[in-house]
C-alpha cells in the first residue's frame, strides 16, 4: 500500500520513517522544499546511527530511504491507500486540506489526522465521504514511541476503523481505541500531572526541583512535570492545556496555570529556548531539591490521586476501556504503571478519601471525584483487566 504523509516536520517525517521501515512506498509532502531537504538529511543521519548500532544493515537503510519520495504537489498523493496529516494544529487549515485531498485520492483511501486534541468529527465534516476519515495519533518521536491512539469520529465507518487499526498494528505499534473527545486518552488523563504540579508551586508548597524530585524519586516517573514541560515546550504544553480547557466548556479540572502562561509569553519555552522552569544555558546550575520524604510524599500523592481520578472518569465516560487507558499511559507517556492498576494497589477508598479532603479544603470542583470512583468504593469493586 502506498502511504501519504502530509507535513515533513519531526512528527510527519517520523511517521514516514515508520511506514517505510514497514515496507511501504511513502510519499512525504510539504509546501516547503527546504523543509523536505531537512527531513531527508535527518533520516539519512538516523539510518547511519542505526547502522552503527547494528539495528539495520546498509542495504536495509538504503531501501528504507529509497521507499520515501519527497513531494511538493499534493497531486502526487494519487493512488495512496492511506494519508496521514501531520501539520499545524489549526482546525480550519486541516479542514481545507482534507477537502482538497478528496479531489485527488480514490474513494477507498483512508484520510487520517495526527491531531493531538482537535475534533475528528469536525475535520471529517469537511469531506463528502466523511466515513473514511479517522484520527491516528502518534507520539513523538514516532519511530521510538510504541503507542498510537486510533480515534474514530461519529461519522467514521467500522470498516475504516478496523482497517486503520489493523494497518498500524502491522507496523508493530501498540494501538488503543479512544472516543473522539478533547485530548483523547493521553492528553486528557495527563493534565493533572502538569496542572496540579503548577498549582502546588503557586501555593508555595515546593519549588520546581522539589516537585520534580518527588515525582521521579518517590513516584517512579521518568521525568518530573517541570522537566517534562521544558522538554515538550511550554508554548506547546500550554496551548494543549488551553485547548482542552476550552473544549471541555471550562471544566475546572483542566484549568490552565498563569505560571505556565507567563513562561510561554516570556519565551521561556524550555530546552529549545535555553530557559524554561530551569536555566539550560552553559554553566547554569540547577537548584537542589528539598528531599524531605514527608513533603515529597504529600506532593506525589496529591498529583497521583488526581491522575487516577482522571483515568477512572475516562472509563466512566466510555472514552476507552480500562485496559486501553492503562496501556495509553504506560506506552504513550511512560508512566511507571497503569493508573487504574495503581488505584487498585493503593486502594480506591484511599483515592476517594484524599480527593474528598482536597475538595472540602479548596471548595474547587477540580477535586471532585468521579461518579464511577464513588460507585466502585461503595460496592467494594476494583478494576479487572
Amino acid at each position: 500500500m502506498k502511504i501519504g504523509i502530509l507535513g515533513s516536520g519531526s512528527m510527519g517525517s517520523g511517521i514516514a520513517q515508520v511506514a517505510s521501515q514497514s515496507g511501504h512506498e511513502v510519499v512525504l509532502f510539504d509546501t516547503n522544499a527546504e523543509q523536505l531537504d531537512k527531513a531527508k538529511g535527518k533520516l539519512a543521519k538516523i539510518m547511519a546511527r542505526l547502522i552503527e548500532k547494528g539495528r539495520v544493515t546498509s542495504q536495509d537503510s538504503e531501501a528504507i530511504q529509497n521507499r520515501i519520495t519527497y513531494i511538493t504537489s499534493m497531486n502526487d498523493f494519487a493512488g495512496s491507500g492511506l494519508i496521514i496529516e501531520a501539520i499545524i494544529e489549526n482546525i480550519d487549515i486541516k479542514k481545507k486540506v482534507f477537502a482538497d485531498l478528496e479531489n485527488i485520492v480514490g474513494g477507498n483511501c483512508i484520510l487520517a489526522s495526527n491531531t493531538s486534541s482537535l475534533s475528528i468529527a469536525s475535520i471529517a465534516a469537511a469531506c463528502t465521504k466523511s466515513d473514511r476519515v479517522i484520527g491516528i495519533h502518534f507520539f513523538n518521536p514516532a519511530p521510538l514511541m510504541p503507542l498510537v491512539e486510533i480515534i474514530p469520529a461519529i461519522q467514521t465507518s467500522d470498516a475504516t476503523t478496523t482497517a486503520a487499526r489493523d494497518l498500524i498494528d502491522s507496523w508493530k505499534k501498540i494501538t488503543v481505541l479512544t472516543k473522539d473527545t478533547p485530548g483523547f486518552i493521553v492528553n486528557r488523563v495527563a493534565r493533572p500531572f502538569y496542572g496540579e504540579a503548577l498549582k502546588i508551586y503557586e501555593e508555595g508548597v515546593a519549588d520546581f526541583a522539589t516537585i520534580d524530585w518527588a515525582m521521579t524519586e518517590l513516584g517512579g516517573f521518568r521525568m518530573g512535570p517541570f522537566t517534562l514541560m521544558d522538554y515538550i515546550g511550554n508554548d506547546i504544553n500550554y496551548t494543549v492545556t488551553e485547548t482542552v480547557f476550552k473544549a471541555f466548556y471550562y471544566d475546572p479540572r483542566y484549568r490552565p496555570s498563569f505560571t505556565q502562561k507567563r513562561h510561554s509569553e516570556a519565551g521561556w519555552f524550555g530546552r529549545k529556548s535555553g530557559r524554561g522552569y530551569y536555566d539550560y544555558s552553559q554553566g547554569a546550575t540547577k537548584a537542589a531539591p528539598n528531599t524531605d520524604t514527608e513533603v515529597g510524599t504529600q506532593i506525589m500523592n496529591r498529583i497521583l490521586v488526581l491522575l487516577i481520578n482522571e483515568a477512572i472518569d475516562a472509563v466512566f465516560l466510555n472514552i476507552a476501556s480500562p485496559k486501553d487507558v492503562d496501556l495509553a499511559m504506560t506506552k504513550g507517556v511512560n508512566y511507571p504503571k497503569g493508573l487504574l492498576q495503581w488505584g487498585n494497589e493503593i486502594g480506591l477508598s484511599n483515592v476517594l478519601a484524599q480527593l474528598d479532603t482536597l475538595h472540602a479544603e479548596y471548595g474547587d470542583d477540580k477535586y471532585r471525584a468521579s461518579v464511577l470512583l464513588r460507585r466502585m468504593v461503595k460496592s467494594g469493586e476494583s478494576f479487572n483487566f
